[in-house]
């Protein structure tokens, strides 16, 4: 299994969702693909059409800024952050 915890403003757009949750995937794009099973268009929130992350979404693995082809290990936490920006 894959721990994946959400922003909360993520989780405040997704009724029903949760900060931290536990997926099985072996790559970040499963377990993105696999949050959008469970709460539909949140694959869409996280990811834009090429595909890749969005922008202003930052996903990190143990620490590490990922990508959607990023592999995963069993046990692995997974970070989904909404960018802040100012000015």
């Amino acid at each position: 299994m894959i721990v994946v915890k959400l922003s909360p403003l993520l989780v405040d757009l997704f009724p029903g969702s949760s900060r931290r949750v536990e997926v099985e995937a072996a790559t970040v794009s499963e377990a993105v693909d696999e949050l959008d099973r469970r709460w539909p268009g949140m694959r869409d929130r996280i990811c834009d059409s090429r595909p890749a992350v969005r922008k202003h979404m930052n996903v990190f693995v143990e620490g590490e800024r990922a990508r959607l082809d990023t592999r995963l290990q069993p046990g692995t936490e997974i970070f989904i952050l909404t960018a802040i920006s100012g000015g």
